[in-house]
Parts: structure tokens; sequence; C-alpha cells
């Protein structure tokens, strides 16, 4: 079955993890475009600003405090969306935290800890969509990483999480399309991105962590979910660097585990010494309720690449289809009486 998506101004979205980074820009942006929000995440007074905030600008958003490593908070986040505006449209999973370490210094607990949030959540937050998607229709982004395809040191379970959330996704979408379920699901990959993702993660290290780069700005990854919403994509990386760490560990694994194994440690230490941080690894965390991070690193707008393989798209099959037409006429110009 063909699934079409509604444009995001006749849309309900829902998104997880909406009080800062990524979850704030796709919220902002979704919201400038006329849909209606229903947002969740566990620091509630920033949700509660945040949709004041957007109310102000004459959005439609409700906010619902939900922790996504409880089950039964996603129904709660479903009943809130359809008693506001009467059912979904999108739902985003785009929750998640990370731990900068060693794998051997990593405690257990807070490795199952991160999976509860990581994966579990996008587990149980397809699932509560799904139990209203397959009967209107509708579309189901998860929000992986660059992680996702290729492993990189001192953030071995995030990795691990992020890997398990790829496979969790194809299978579901493969299911669903052996169904004929009229669902679009989407994985977005996102590199490096500024958010509070360092500030939020718990460290393990004796520094403090940082990205490494090229860093991108959430804004990015904000227009590849929403454009995901209204189109069906399978996978979206956001920015090159995503797609090109992906394809070298799928293609020279052996070469890449040398390399990532010592540059990638490098470059995800800082020089500043680590200091003690209220982490949202176990609860909310610190009020780091904004867009942006504090990566001291030169932020990029922009991402030709994830734009190419998104909105110019379009274009581009577009163009290829009045190619092919134009072909065609002018060889049925050219043939002459009597010529089939």
């Amino acid at each position: 079955m063909k699934t079409t998506l509604k444009p995001l101004k006749q849309q309900v979205i829902v998104i997880t993890g909406a009080s800062s980074g990524i979850g704030l820009a796709t919220a902002h942006e979704a919201a400038r475009r006329g849909a209606r929000l229903v947002l969740a995440c566990r620091n509630k007074p920033a949700l509660d600003r945040l949709v004041e905030e957007l109310k102000a600008d004459g959005a439609e958003a409700i906010a619902v405090k939900a922790d996504v490593g409880i089950q039964e908070d996603h129904r709660k986040i479903l009943d809130a969306a359809i008693t506001a505006f009467g059912g979904i449209e999108t739902w985003v999973n785009n929750a998640g935290v990370s731990i900068f370490g060693k794998l051997e210094d990593v405690a257990i607990d807070d490795q199952r800890q991160l999976f509860e949030t990581n994966f579990w959540g996008v587990v149980y937050g397809s699932l509560t969509a799904l139990s209203h998607l397959r009967q209107t229709g509708g579309a189901l982004i998860n929000v992986g990483s660059e992680v996702s395809d290729r492993a990189v040191p001192l953030q071995g379970a995030y990795s691990a999480s992020k890997h398990a959330v790829k496979g969790f996704t194809d299978a579901l979408r493969m299911e669903l399309e052996a169904d004929g379920a009229p669902v679009s699901v989407t994985l977005i990959k996102p590199a490096s991105i500024d958010t509070g993702f360092t500030q939020h993660a718990k460290n393990y290290l004796d520094v403090e962590p940082q990205l490494p780069p090229p860093v991108y700005d959430a804004k990015v990854v904000a227009e590849a979910i929403l454009y995901a919403a209204e189109h069906p994509m399978r996978d979206v990386f956001v920015g090159s660097a995503s797609k090109a760490i992906s394809a070298f560990g799928q293609r020279m694994p052996s070469f890449a585990d040398k390399l990532l194994g010592r540059s990638m440690i490098r470059a995800q230490r800082s020089d500043r010494p680590a200091q003690p941080r209220h982490d949202a690894l176990w609860d909310a965390g610190d009020d780091v309720s904004r867009e942006g991070g504090e990566s001291t690193k030169h932020v990029r707008s922009f991402s030709v690449y994830t734009d190419m393989n998104t909105r110019w798209r379009a274009l581009t099959l577009t163009s290829a289809g009045l190619a092919i037409a134009y072909g065609v006429l002018r060889l049925a110009t050219r043939r002459g009486p009597g010529r089939r």
C-alpha cells in the first residue's frame, strides 16, 4: 500500500525529548510551519516554558511529562494527543542520552539505564504510535545516529543502543510493508550535532567530553525530520560525515577499527578537566533547555549532502522525469510516416 503523508500544517506531531537540542529545534520549526504539537520529556518546567512560548507565537501545543523508559508513559502521550487534537499523524522518537568512558569502566547499571532510554524508549514509542497509525496512516520517525552503522570508542554503550535502534527500525519497517500498513518508517542518522548532548551525558573520563568534528546545527536535523514527516524516506543521513563514517566502516571495517580507534578517542577528549555534573542518565538532569550546545568548534548550519538527499531529491526526480519525457517526444517526432 502506498503511504501518503499530509502537509505539516495538517499534522499533529508527537516529539519526545522535546525540551532541548534536536527535539527543541524540531518543535520550533514544526510550529512555524503550522503543525500542532504534543511535546514530551521528563523536564516539565522546561516543557511548560516551551509550550507557552509556542502558544504566544500562535502555535497549538501541549506538554506531557513522560519518561520514555516507562512503557505506560507512552500511552499517556498518545491519550493526551487524542484528547487534545483527535489523533496523530507523525510520531518522532527523539529522546536519548549518552555515556562517555571505556566500556570496562562504565557500570553495568548505567549501561542498562542508557538502553532503557535509547532503545526501549524507541520500542515503546513505536509500538504505541502504531496502535494508532496502523488505522489512520502516518509517519514513524526514529532518531538514530551516525553510530547506528559504525561504533566509536568511548561511547560504546551509546553505539550499541543505536545499533539496536537500527535493527529494530529496519525489522519493523519490513513487517509493516509486508502487512501493507499505511505507515512510513524512517531512521534519521545525524552526525555530531551542537546540542546539550555532552552536558547531559554521564562522564567517566578524566576530562570533559566533546563532539568530534564536523559539528552541525540542530536545525539541520530538524529539517530532515520534518521532511520525512511529509515524504516517505527509509533513511536520512544528516551531514556528509555521517554517510562517510557509515560507508567507511562497512567497506573497510578492519582499517576503520584501527584508524577510528585512535582518532575518535583523541577527538572526544577535550583539554578541560572533568567537572561535577548533574547528567540526564537517570533523571531530567540540568535544565539545558536550548537548541545549541557548547561546542568550541565551527558549527555548520547547512549540509549540501543532506539537502541533495531530501529537498533536492524531489527536484532531481522531477528533472529526470521531464528529461525522459522530452527524449520520448523527440524520438516520436523524428520518426517518419508509417514508422512505429
